[in-house]
């Protein structure tokens, strides 16, 4: 049974309704099958409001659509609180309205001024007043791992030798090494976005999804059948992903 991933959005609504044009084309070829989307709704594109509204209105439609926690939602979300709150995967000299998170870009798809010469106090408050509490409350209840059989998804990746139900939701959302060195087996393919490449690629025990959608790349839709065996998805049809070292 294959199983479709997309990979990380960052605000760009355009982006992710041709990834599902996409995936409807295969899907009338070779079967439906759920989607999988590894997080990073949020920050840096112009429309992170459109991107959950988009979604939220597919889960309630009953779409088998997954959405996970990337640390671009998780960002967000922790900004949004009564108080503001750090995230502790963020370094300390970072907030979430500096410019290369891309958090003013968020909020100024809800109305929101953030502009640098504008008090942290004062756009939190209207941010508060502006941000509907179901898109907070949805973006609460994104979970960080999803597992099918033999392909586990998360935003960032996994830290090894760990096992998959005692993971951090840290790590799963931030890790980058040592999970990107490691050439080992992890049990299963780990299919995962959060450091972004131009194109996504297949490394034999995980799959990096995230083409750089951030930075003015292309959104990445791939079909993965049971097996590990991954497929690009194009308007021409599937492009086979053969694992490289």
């Amino acid at each position: 049974m294959h199983i479709y991933a997309i990979g990380d959005i960052h605000g760009h609504l355009d982006l992710l309704e041709r990834a599902h044009e996409l995936i409807a084309a295969d899907s009338a070829r070779h079967g439906a099958a759920q989607v999988v989307h590894v997080g990073d709704l949020v920050d840096r594109g112009a429309n992170s409001r459109g991107v959950i509204d988009w979604l939220m209105a597919g889960a309630a439609r009953g779409e088998d659509w997954v959405v996970l926690k990337g640390n671009h939602d998780r960002m967000f979300s922790l900004f949004m609180c009564a108080e503001p709150a750090h995230d502790p995967g963020l370094r300390a000299d970072l907030g979430y309205l500096h410019p290369r998170i891309g958090g003013a870009s968020t909020l100024a798809s809800y109305g929101v001024r953030a502009a640098a010469d504008r008090p942290v106090a004062a756009v939190h408050a209207d941010a508060r007043a502006a941000v509907p509490a179901a898109h907070l409350d949805w973006l609460a209840m994104r979970p960080a791992l999803h597992r099918l059989d033999t392909r586990v998804f998360v935003h960032a990746g996994i830290r090894p030798g760990i096992a998959f139900d005692e993971q951090t939701e840290t790590d799963l959302i931030w890790i980058r090494e040592p999970f990107l060195m490691d050439p080992s087996s992890h049990g299963a393919l780990i299919v995962h976005g959060h450091t972004a490449l131009e194109a996504a690629r297949h490394y034999g025990n995980r799959l990096n999804i995230d083409s750089g959608a951030a930075y003015g790349g292309p959104l990445s839709a791939v079909a993965i059948e049971e097996d590990g065996t991954a497929f690009l998805l194009t308007h021409t049809g599937r492009v086979p992903l053969p694992p490289t070292p």
